[in-house]
C-alpha cells in the first residue's frame, strides 16, 4: 500500500454515520476526499493554481457536481451512452456548493480554483446533494489552499412534525418543508428550500436545527485537516498589489462626492454615469501611461470608496440609492391577458424590474422526462426563466441557458409548486416561461409574482396567490449597527451583506433562498429580516390582487381540454386492444388523444382534445369498453357494420356487444344480397327487437325504423 489514509466519522444518530477519508484517491489534486453515507459515496477534489492572473480582482472559482450513471448500475439514456453536459439538477447542486464556498475564501485570493464533486456510488436511500457541500469543503480543508472555513451543508426536512437531518428519499416525500443550509461553526452562509406555507418561526427552528448539525461536521473536518496539515501547511500568496497612499488620496478627495451622488435619487444608469464622472475628474491628474499602469488599483479603490459611501449613507441616514427608506417597496403595476395566443399571460413590473410571463397547458405527452443517474422521473410542472441582455441595456451574445437562469427558474418553480392543484383536479402538464424585459433587482421574485398572475389568468385553480420579495442587509463591521432592506436594487445586492429571497402566500412561506456575504449573522437579525419580508410580501400580494385575486372560472377557450379517470388494471388491455388496434381506432374516429398508464394498482386514463364533442365521444367509447352498458330491448342504437353474411349483417351495438340484422329485417322489400343495403364499416341505426331463444344473440331490425310502404290496390 503506497498511500497514507486519514479518516473521520460523523455520527448522525439513529445508527447513521458519515465517513470522510483522504489520502487514497486523486492524490495529485491539491485536496481530495471521499465522503460516504450508507452506500452513497462522493469523490471531491480541489485544484488551485499557485499564481493569480495579472489584473484579476476576483476569485475565478468554478464548481462542478456530476453524477456517474455507473453509481447506480445504469446506462445513460439517449444515443450516446456516456455522460454529457450536466442536466439541471447537477447544475443546481453545483450552485449550492459554489454559493456556500465562495464567501469563505480570502478577499485577496485570486488564483484559478476548481472544485469537482463526483457521485461515484448511490444506494437509492441517502441523498448525495446533502453531502456535496461537506465533501467540497473537506477537500479544501485538507489542501494547502487558503480558506476561511471549513463549512458544511445539510438538508433539514420536517417529517410528521419532526425535523430530520439528511432525510432519505422516502422521508423527503413525506415532508412538508425541506431546506438545505450551509454554514461555518459560527454563522449561516446559505439557505435554500421549499415548504408548504410554513411560518417564519418554523423556518428559524429548521435553520437552528441545521446549524447544530453543521457545527459537528465542521469540527470533524478541522480534526481531519489537523492530521493532514502536519505534512503540508497552507500556502502563502500575494495576489493583489497595494498602495495605501493612493487609497487614502481617493478617499480624501472622492468620498464626499460619491456620498452626495449616492444620496441623489436617480435611475441606475444616471447613478452609474455620476460615479464615472467623479472618477474621471480624479484621474485627470495622471497621464494616459500613468493611468494604464495603475488601472487595477485605481478601479479597485474607487469601487471600494463608492461601496463604502453607499453603505454609510444607508446605515447613518436610513436613505437608499433611489431615495426610499429601508422598508418601502418600489411602485408596482401588473396586467393579465396581455397576449392572446398563450393559455395565460401576465406582465409584472416593480420599479425597474419587469417580467413578461406566459402559461402553456399540455397533455401527458408534454411531460419532461428527466433521465438522471439516480432516478428517472416525469415532471408535470416546468418553469423556465430567460434573462436577455437588453433587460440591463447591454449588447452581448445570446448563449445557451446559463447557470444563473436555471437557478432563478428553479427558485420560482419551488415557490409556486406548493399551491398547484392536484392532478385529479388539474391534469395538465404546466409550463411557465418568464422573460425578463427589465432588470434592476430581484427578477426571480418578479417571476414568482408574474407566474402567479399567469396561472390565475389561465384558470389554473391554485390554492392561493404567491408573491416574492428580495431582502438585503448592511452591517457595520461587527459594531452592532445594521440595516435590513426590503425590495433591494441590483446595486444594493452588490454592495450589501445578504441577498435573502422569500416567497409565500398570505398563510406562510413556500420557498426561500439566502446568501450571506459576512460572518456573524445572528438569528435575531434573521428573525427581523423574515418579519420585514412577510410584511413586504403581503404588500406586494395586495398590489397583485388589484389586477386579479383568484383564478378565472374556466380555462381559455383555445386551451386543450383534458379528462382523467381511473379504470381497473384488467381493463387496460381491452381498451388498448391487440397491437393498439382499439385505442388507435378511437383516436382516429374521434380526433382525441388518449394515454393510459398503470400506477398504484390501477389504470390512469387521460383523454385530451381541443374540441368538446371529440373529447366526449372518446370518453364515452373508453367508458363503454370498461363498463359496458346493458342493451335494452326496444331501444334504438347506432353502430358500425362489422361483418356481412348471406343471411344478414352483424352490427356493433355497444363496444364488445354485437347483434344480427337478419336479411329480412333490412327493409320491407325482399333483399337478395345484403350488400345492396349495407357494407362493412357503414354506420347504421337499428332497433333491438329481442333475443334468439336458442343462441341468446340479440336480434336487430333496421326496417323497424323505416315507415312501412302503403299497399297498392
Amino acid at each position: 500500500m503506497n498511500y497514507e489514509l486519514f479518516t473521520k466519522t460523523i455520527d448522525l444518530g439513529n445508527g447513521r454515520q458519515i465517513t470522510i477519508e483522504t489520502g487514497k484517491l486523486a492524490k495529485q489534486a491539491n485536496g481530495s476526499v471521499v465522503v460516504r453515507q450508507g452506500d452513497t459515496m462522493l469523490l471531491a477534489t480541489v485544484v488551485s493554481n499557485e499564481e493569480a492572473k495579472e489584473g484579476l480582482d476576483f476569485l475565478p472559482l468554478t464548481v462542478e457536481y456530476r453524477e456517474k450513471y455507473a453509481s447506480t448500475g445504469r446506462f445513460p439514456g439517449g444515443y450516446f451512452k456516456r455522460e454529457a453536459r450536466p442536466y439541471d439538477d447537477e447544475i443546481l447542486v453545483s450552485r449550492l456548493i459554489d454559493r456556500a464556498l465562495r464567501p469563505m475564501f480570502p478577499d485577496d485570493f485570486h488564483a484559478d480554483t476548481q472544485v469537482i464533486v463526483n457521485l461515484i456510488s448511490a444506494d437509492q436511500q441517502n441523498m448525495p446533494d446533502s453531502l456535496a457541500g461537506l465533501a467540497a469543503s473537506a477537500a479544501i480543508a485538507v489542501s494547502n489552499i487558503p480558506f476561511n472555513g471549513p463549512i458544511s451543508e445539510v438538508r433539514v426536512a420536517r417529517v410528521h412534525g419532526q425535523f430530520v437531518i439528511n432525510p432519505t428519499w422516502e422521508q423527503l416525500e413525506a415532508s412538508d418543508m425541506e431546506i438545505i443550509v450551509a454554514g461555518s461553526a459560527d454563522s449561516i452562509v446559505m439557505v435554500e428550500g421549499e415548504m408548504k406555507e410554513v411560518s417564519e418561526a418554523d423556518m428559524i427552528t429548521a435553520i437552528e436545527t441545521a446549524h447544530a448539525a453543521i457545527k459537528v461536521q465542521v469540527q470533524a473536518q478541522k480534526e481531519l485537516a489537523a492530521q493532514v496539515s502536519k505534512s503540508e501547511p497552507k500556502r502563502i500568496y500575494s495576489h493583489e498589489p497595494k498602495d495605501e497612499a493612493l487609497k487614502k488620496l481617493i478617499w480624501d478627495e472622492c468620498y464626499k462626492n460619491y456620498y452626495a451622488a449616492a444620496k441623489t435619487p436617480q435611475g441606475k444608469k444616471e447613478r452609474s454615469a455620476a460615479f464615472h464622472t467623479i472618477q474621471e475628474e480624479f484621474e485627470k491628474r495622471y497621464t494616459d501611461e500613468e493611468k494604464e499602469a495603475n488601472r487595477f488599483l485605481l478601479n479597485k479603490y474607487h469601487h471600494d470608496c463608492i461601496k463604502d459611501a453607499m453603505r454609510r449613507m444607508i446605515l447613518d441616514d436610513g436613505v437608499r440609492l433611489d431615495g426610499r427608506n429601508t422598508t418601502t417597496i418600489r411602485p408596482i403595476w401588473s396586467e393579465v391577458g396581455y397576449l392572446p395566443g398563450p393559455h395565460g399571460s401576465s406582465i409584472f413590473t416593480r420599479g425597474e424590474t419587469q417580467s413578461l410571463t406566459t402559461l402553456t397547458l399540455g397533455t401527458k405527452d408534454d411531460e419532461q422526462l428527466v433521465d438522471a443517474a439516480i432516478k428517472v422521473r416525469n415532471d408535470k410542472f416546468l418553469l423556465h426563466y430567460n434573462f436577455p441582455p437588453f433587460s440591463t441595456g447591454e449588447a452581448r451574445p445570446i448563449r445557451s441557458t446559463g447557470r444563473r437562469e436555471i437557478g432563478h427558474g428553479n427558485l420560482a418553480l419551488r415557490a409556486l409548486k406548493p399551491v398547484l392543484p392536484p392532478v385529479e383536479v388539474c391534469p395538465y402538464t404546466i409550463r411557465i416561461v418568464s422573460d425578463i424585459l427589465e432588470s434592476n433587482g430581484s427578477s426571480s421574485m418578479a417571476t414568482v409574482c408574474a407566474g402567479t398572475l399567469a396561472l390565475m389568468d389561465g384558470g389554473v385553480p391554485i390554492s392561493s396567490p404567491v408573491s416574492g420579495i428580495a431582502m438585503g442587509l448592511i452591517t457595520d463591521g461587527g459594531n452592532g449597527k445594521y440595516a435590513i432592506l426590503s425590495d433591494i436594487l441590483g446595486d444594493e445586492d452588490h454592495l450589501g451583506d445578504m441577498d435573502f429571497k422569500v416567497t409565500g402566500t398570505s398563510q406562510g412561506i413556500t420557498a426561500c433562498q439566502m446568501d450571506i456575504k459576512v460572518s456573524g449573522l445572528t438569528m435575531q437579525i434573521m428573525k427581523e429580516a423574515l418579519e420585514q419580508a412577510r410584511q413586504g410580501r403581503l404588500h406586494i400580494l395586495g398590489e397583485m390582487n388589484k389586477t386579479i385575486s383568484k383564478p378565472r372560472e374556466d380555462y381559455k377557450p383555445h386551451a386543450p381540454r383534458i379528462v382523467t379517470f381511473d379504470i381497473p388494471t384488467e381493463s387496460i388491455g381491452p381498451v388498448i386492444g391487440p397491437g393498439g388496434k382499439i385505442i388507435q381506432e378511437i383516436q382516429k374516429s374521434t380526433g382525441a388523444l388518449i394515454s393510459i398508464e398503470e400506477k398504484d394498482g390501477k389504470g390512469i386514463v387521460e383523454i385530451s382534445s381541443a374540441n368538446k364533442e371529440s373529447l366526449d365521444a372518446a370518453v364515452k367509447r373508453v367508458r363503454n369498453i370498461v363498463w359496458p352498458p346493458q342493451v335494452e330491448i326496444g331501444e334504438v342504437y347506432e353502430g358500425p357494420v362489422k361483418t356481412i353474411q348471406p343471411f344478414g349483417a352483424f352490427v356493433e351495438i355497444l363496444p364488445g356487444q354485437d347483434g344480427l340484422i337478419h336479411v329480412s329485417e333490412l327493409e320491407w322489400r325482399r333483399i337478395e344480397d345484403v350488400r345492396e343495403v349495407l357494407n362493412v364499416g357503414d354506420l347504421v341505426k337499428f332497433k333491438v327487437i329481442g333475443r334468439d331463444p336458442k343462441t341468446g344473440k340479440l336480434k336487430l331490425s333496421r326496417k323497424a325504423l323505416i315507415p312501412k310502404p302503403e299497399v297498392q290496390n
